[in-house]
C-alpha cells in the first residue's frame, strides 16, 4: 500500500497535491498495490475524486474543522500515521514543500521509518531500496537506500510530473483522524490578496539591484500581471526593503521551482542559485555579460533592464491580443 498526504489551503488542493498524487500513483503500479490519499480538513468531495484521474484508488477524509485552523505539524503527523499503520503501508509520500518538511520527520518517526527527503525520481524497488534526491539545495544528487520495512519520502517541487493517466473517479471515504492536543496556538494570519503564491506559481519574474531602485518595480510588477506570474526577489532588494522579505528567493529565502523563472538585473550569487536552480526554465536579463548567472541560464539576454523589459511586455501584449 502507497499512501500520501494530501496538502490545501482555504480548501482548493495545492499544486504539489497533483504532483505528490501522480508519484504515488506510479509507486503504487510499479509495486503491484494501491494509492490512497489521506485528506484532513475541508475540501470539496468532487476534487478529491478528481484525483482519480492522476491515478489515485482511493481518498480518506476526516473534514474536522480543526484541521483548517491549525498548522501544527504534531498533530497531522499522527493522524497520517495512524492511518499508515492500519492501512499496512509500506511508503508514505509527502510533498517537500514547507508543511512537508515539518511533517515528513515526524511520521517517520511515529512508525519506525526510514525518512528520504527530495526525492527527484521514481525508486527501484528491484532488490534493495534505491532513490535519487536533491542534496547542497539542489547542487548535487545523492542515491539513499533504505532498509525499514516502511519508507516515508517527500518529492521535491516539480520533479515529477502531475500527469493525468486516465479519466477514472477515486472513492472518496470518511474517516476520524487520530488527534492530540497542539501545542501551538495561532493568533492570528494575515494573507495578500489577489497575488500568486511564490511557491506555487509556474511563473516567477524576480529582479535584484539592477533596479536601482523601488520606484522602478512597477515594470516588473507589470510583467508578472502579464504573465499570470508571482513577484520575487534577491536577497539584498529585500534586506534594503525595496521589497517585503517575504518575496527573497534564494538559500536562505523561499526555495522556488516554476516551470519559468526570468530574473532581471541579478548577478547570480551561489546563494541565489540555491533557491532557483530547480526551475524548468531559467531566463537571466542583465547588462553585465560576465554576470555568473548567465552561467546557470538556459536562455540570456544582455541588455539593460530599462530597455529590454518594457519591449517584451509590449510583445507579450501583442501575441496576448492576437
Amino acid at each position: 500500500m502507497v499512501i500520501f498526504y494530501i496538502e490545501h489551503e482555504n480548501g482548493s488542493l495545492k499544486k504539489n497535491c497533483y504532483e505528490t498524487a501522480a508519484y504515488a500513483a506510479a509507486l503504487a503500479q510499479q509495486t503491484q498495490s494501491q494509492s490512497v490519499g489521506i485528506c484532513l480538513g475541508s475540501v470539496s468531495a468532487e476534487s478529491l475524486a478528481a484525483l482519480g484521474e492522476y491515478g489515485t484508488n482511493k481518498v480518506l477524509q476526516d473534514t474536522n474543522a480543526r484541521f483548517d485552523t491549525e498548522v501544527d505539524a504534531g498533530v497531522l503527523a499522527k493522524a497520517v500515521a495512524a492511518q499508515a499503520q492500519q492501512l499496512n503501508a509500506q511508503y508514505v509520500i509527502i510533498p517537500h514543500s514547507y508543511l512537508g518538511r515539518a511533517l515528513a520527520p515526524r511520521v517517520s518517526v511515529r512508525l519506525k521509518a526510514a525518512l528520504v527527503p527530495a526525492v527527484v525520481e521514481m525508486p527501484d524497488t528491484e532488490g534493495k531500496f534505491l532513490v535519487k534526491r536533491g542534496v547542497f539545495s539542489g547542487k548535487g544528487f545523492a542515491y539513499c537506500t533504505a532498509h525499514t520495512t516502511v519508507k516515508v519520502l517527500t518529492v521535491a517541487a516539480n520533479a515529477f510530473p502531475a500527469i493525468k493517466t486516465g479519466t477514472s473517479v477515486a472513492e472518496v471515504q470518511n474517516f476520524t483522524a487520530e488527534t492530540t492536543d497542539t501545542r501551538v496556538k495561532r493568533i492570528s494570519v494575515e494573507k495578500l490578496s489577489n497575488k500568486v503564491s511564490l511557491t506555487e506559481a509556474d511563473i516567477v519574474v524576480s529582479a535584484g539591484r539592477g533596479l536601482k531602485g523601488p520606484e522602478n518595480w512597477g515594470m516588473i510588477e507589470e510583467l508578472a500581471d502579464v504573465l499570470g506570474a508571482a513577484t520575487a526577489c534577491s536577497r539584498p532588494v529585500a534586506d534594503t526593503h525595496w521589497r517585503p522579505h517575504h518575496e527573497h528567493v534564494g538559500q536562505t529565502g523561499v526555495t522556488v521551482s516554476p516551470n519559468l523563472y526570468i530574473a532581471i538585473g541579478i548577478s547570480g550569487a551561489i546563494q541565489h542559485l540555491a533557491g532557483v536552480n530547480s526551475s524548468k526554465v531559467i531566463v537571466v536579463i542583465n547588462k553585465d555579460p560576465e554576470a555568473p548567472f548567465f552561467k546557470a541560464a538556459d536562455y540570456g539576454v544582455v541588455g539593460d533592464a530599462f530597455e529590454v523589459v518594457p519591449k517584451l511586455i509590449t510583445a507579450l501584449k501583442a501575441y496576448k491580443a492576437s
